[in-house]
């Protein structure tokens, strides 16, 4: 077989160039990340050697030996896990953070801002690119590997400038070896007193040996990690630093843990559970797959790393792992779905996460909205996802809304809700400040009444399909209807509040008039009771879809024609007061009315974030109006 030559499926050059120069500052990562990748390798032969009899024994002696060559200028980490093949080289090796668009690097360029402005952080982890910070401290690496079960081997070899090789090679047993070629000026990472504080500062938790190979004749082999996994021991043997670091191997994340939940179950259903939350979102977060990070072990034994019947979709921020005695050894990932016992571990997991962060919110209020505002709109997913545990979700969302610039929850809502209010108002829309300026929320506003901001796209569907909380509607205040007359005004007159409601002006003509003038471009012309200052304003009809839902569903080409909408007028508005005196002298509809109908129908999807429907007929009209007034 000849050597070929590959194109890494992303922007190389400026990628690893960030990855080398930008995202990491202490460059003695790389050791942890390839310790993790060879970590990983070992457990999944030991998983599939249990299902595969050619493959050797699941009881096998893994290790990670590491081997430096101070006069080469070499450092080699190798193991006897499952290994890779041609394709595997290809796709995991060759798949830059799996991506490959341009998507991708505005991505990481925006988090290489966002670490200059909070002076330093650490984001390598958050992309998916560890086997490329190798590149901190070598100009060429190469990857010998053999596949379990397979015949030949393959070497991988790359300069990190935009291009690979693959071609076939031999190799003494399965397993992976990476070869650094270590540049001159990092040569401390050949010394071994180095090698051995890096391992013991970051891997020690890794359940499998870590070898120091001998540099010297006279020299043994020396085990640098303690080799046991770090969920099986106490909590009290446990550090923070420890906490952390098996964080960091276990989510390849280098933030720190927000939460960490460690606790063994013992008695009908024994597990141990080590899970963290994460302080910031990872990458892959909003991912369409939607897959778990929890790693499951069955007696210290690796299964599988997205277990999606561990916990659900909603809930795919928790990394971690949970080891189970009361699975088989041999269970299949196909099994493990229908599995009671996972049914059972999976129930009493989320009772616990939901338990802690239920006491965060009430304790913490403060540290818990900087998780909101990193996972709230995943864990809203499960408000249509999970009806079994909606309440307990219900406690736990938190909403912006027209009162305060913080976090409410919904009972704090409800409790402060106006005398003659009967529903839960909200807007949605893709800017909470944005949407906070909507002339619908002018009428809430004077009474008094709070409106919840919903920025998220989940918002949307989740708000629908549920429809009530504690016996209340959730009602759109840009729909129809607001039943804003209902509501008493603090520290008013009931009676006098009442009459302040009656609109001043009658407008009867006006709305004849547009609703001539725009015919089948709007479902209705009414006098709206939810403007104070705006002259017009869109809402949906009762029972038609919602305007921002709409817009969200026609982006996603899942909805074609847009359903017309209700022009609410404003009759204290000088401006409408004007064109109604205009609208009732004339038996016809004028030409400066018609244009104003027109003009006002612009501005109000203007203001909805719409674009104007027919720009030159919006010109035309718009100069013609601005001739008028200047010539009269």
């Amino acid at each position: 077989m000849t050597k070929e030559t590959f194109t890494f499926q992303a922007e190389v050059g400026k990628l690893l160039d960030i990855v080398a120069h930008s995202l990491y500052s202490h460059k003695e990562i790389f050791l942890r990340e390839l310790i993790s990748n060879a970590s990983d390798a070992c457990d999944k032969l030991r998983y599939e050697a249990l299902t595969n009899a050619d493959l050797g024994s699941g009881d096998a002696e893994y290790a990670i030996s590491i081997t430096s060559d101070k006069k080469g200028k070499m450092l080699t980490i190798s193991d006897n896990g499952i290994g890779m093949n041609r394709d595997d080289l290809a796709a995991t090796l060759g798949t830059i953070a799996r991506s490959g668009t341009q998507a991708f690097m505005d991505q990481i360029t925006a988090a290489k801002e966002k670490k200059k402005e909070k002076g330093g952080v650490d984001l390598i982890g958050q992309f998916g690119v560890g086997f490329y910070s190798a590149f901190m401290v070598s100009d060429t690496v190469e990857v010998i590997t053999h596949k379990a079960g397979e015949a030949t081997a393959y070497k991988w070899v790359s300069d990190g400038r935009g291009e690979f090789t693959i071609e076939e090679a031999t190799r003494d047993g399965f397993g992976t070896d990476v070869i650094l070629h270590v540049k001159k000026e990092e040569k401390e990472f050949l010394e071994a007193n180095r090698i051995e504080q890096i391992v013991k500062t970051y891997s020690d938790h890794i359940g499998i040996p870590i070898n120091l190979m001998p540099m010297k004749k006279d020299e043994e082999q020396r085990t640098l990690n303690a080799a046991s996994a770090l969920w099986t021991r106490e909590k009290k043997d446990i550090t923070p630093e420890q906490y952390k670091e098996f964080y960091h191997h276990v989510a390849h994340a280098f933030d720190d843990p927000w939460m960490t939940l460690h606790n063994r179950v013992e008695g009908v259903m024994a597990y141990t559970n080590l899970l963290y939350i994460p302080s910031s979102p990872p990458f892959d977060l909003f991912n369409p797959d939607r897959k778990s990070s929890v790693k499951l072990y069955v007696k210290k034994i690796f299964i599988t790393d997205n277990c999606d019947g561990l916990l659900p979709a909603y809930l795919r921020f928790v990394k971690g792992v949970v080891d189970s005695e009361d699975l088989p050894l041999n269970i299949s990932r196909e099994m493990l779905q229908d599995n009671p016992a996972l049914g059972k571990i999976r129930k009493a997991l989320i009772k616990r996460i939901f338990t802690e962060l239920g006491k965060k919110a009430e304790k913490s209020p403060e540290e818990y909205a900087t998780f909101w505002d990193s996972f709230g709109a995943v864990l809203k997913e499960g408000l249509y996802e999970d009806t079994d545990n909606r309440e307990k979700i219900f406690e736990l969302v938190r909403f912006k809304s027209t009162y305060s610039d913080g976090q409410i929850s919904l009972k704090e809502y409800t409790a402060r809700m106006k005398e003659g209010q009967d529903a839960i108002y909200y807007i949605t829309g893709e800017d909470a400040e944005q949407i906070a300026l909507s002339p619908q929320l002018e009428g809430f506003k004077k009474k008094g009444v709070e409106v919840l901001l919903l920025a998220d796209p989940v918002d949307e569907f989740w708000i629908t399909a549920i429809g009530l909380y504690d016996d209340k509607m959730f009602k759109s205040a840009t729909r129809g209807g607001a039943d804003l007359e209902k509501v008493v005004e603090a520290d008013s007159d009931k009676k006098d509040d009442k009459k302040d409601d009656k609109k001043s002006s009658n407008i009867d003509p006006l709305v004849a008039a547009f609703k001539v003038a725009l015919g089948e471009k709007i479902k209705d012309v009414r006098v709206s009771e939810r403007l104070t200052d705006s002259a017009v304003c869109l809402v949906a009809d009762e029972g038609d879809m919602d305007i921002h839902l709409e817009r969200l569903l026609k982006q996603h080409k899942q909805l074609e024609e847009s359903t017309p909408r209700v022009l609410e007028l404003n009759p204290d508005h000088i401006l409408i007061k004007n064109l109604n005196k205009m609208a009732s002298k004339s038996e016809g509809i004028e030409a400066s009315v018609e244009d104003a109908a027109w003009l006002l129908l612009d501005q109000a999807r203007i203001v909805e974030g719409e674009k104007v429907a027919d720009p030159v007929a919006f010109a035309k009209r718009l100069a013609s109006v601005m001739e008028r007034g200047l010539t009269s």
